[in-house]
């Protein structure tokens, strides 16, 4: 046993959190995040939808040159707003999961969403995003005869059929986000507590 010293001060223990992060976001702050999530997922969900759209009506035209412009408004709205919000969507989910309590592996939920959009975004550029380009460098080069060709038909195809499918996980995911149907993940801390 030691014995102090009149006046000596004693030394208290550190209790801060020894996983505390350096900085949190506010409650406003994290509801701006979060606004500007929900808008790149809004955005990026009805672009797609606008896609398929005219990827629907591509498959009907009677003129070369409104073959091309459809296949142009195609990749055009894939380029200035697709590609953007899908950025801006996971951007803005990180920082979220980042900064809140969420976390990236806390919660089925969370990581199924971020399983789904990735996903997404390597469908989009690997497969996506070049048949759509193709299709348009087609329909510049050979007008309506782009129909006869069996490239610009599978490519239109999975334009078309790629589109409802990304579409659809969208869906699936804003429904993941709304409804958060999974719970929390037992950590391995939780497992040693029981």
């Amino acid at each position: 046993m030691t014995t102090r010293e009149i006046g000596e001060e004693v030394s208290k223990p550190d209790i801060t959190p020894k996983h505390k992060k350096p900085f949190k976001l506010s409650l406003q702050q994290k509801n701006w995040i979060l606004s500007f999530h929900i808008g790149f997922a809004a955005l990026w969900t009805g672009t797609v939808l606008s896609m398929f759209l005219i990827a629907l009506r591509n498959k009907d035209t009677a003129n070369a040159d409104i073959l091309f412009a459809l296949n142009s408004a195609i990749n055009l709205l894939d380029d200035v707003v697709v590609i953007p919000a899908a950025i801006g969507s996971v951007l803005t989910a990180t920082i979220l999961c980042w900064q809140t309590n969420y976390g990236f592996f806390k919660f089925y939920w969370v990581i199924t969403k971020w399983v789904l959009t990735t996903g997404l975004m390597i469908f989009g550029t690997f497969w996506l995003f070049p048949w759509g380009n193709t299709a348009e460098t087609i329909a510049l080069a050979e007008g309506l005869n782009a129909f006869k060709n069996p490239l610009y038909l599978f490519d239109t195809r999975g334009v078309l059929i790629g589109s409802l499918l990304q579409l659809s996980f969208l869906f699936v995911i804003i429904a993941i986000s709304t409804l958060k149907p999974w719970g929390k993940r037992i950590s391995k801390q939780s497992k040693v507590v029981q």
